[in-house]
């Protein structure tokens, strides 16, 4: 059987999660503080766009992707014991 695509996916659910806690509010923050700091707020899209490793659609693909490697290695590990 082929492999998935994986592109997105991290190595563990907790840190795809991390990767999300810390890349979605920076990139809100980035476009809600525009009237404070202007264009230069928009600089906190970089570190953003690299943790989501790109748009939040992104990092949601990459959190299912993750979640189903992570079943699959379990399922799989589940039938080798046996």
């Amino acid at each position: 059987m082929s492999q998935p695509d994986t592109m997105f996916a991290s190595r563990s659910v907790p840190r795809h999660l991390v990767r999300g806690a810390l890349g979605l509010p920076m990139m809100v923050a980035a476009f809600v503080l525009i009237p404070w700091l202007g264009p230069l707020a928009l600089l906190l899209i970089v570190p953003a766009a690299v943790l989501l490793r790109g748009c939040p659609t992104c990092w949601a693909l990459g959190l299912a992707q993750t979640c189903a490697m992570t079943a699959r290695s379990s399922a799989d590990g589940s039938r080798a014991g046996r």
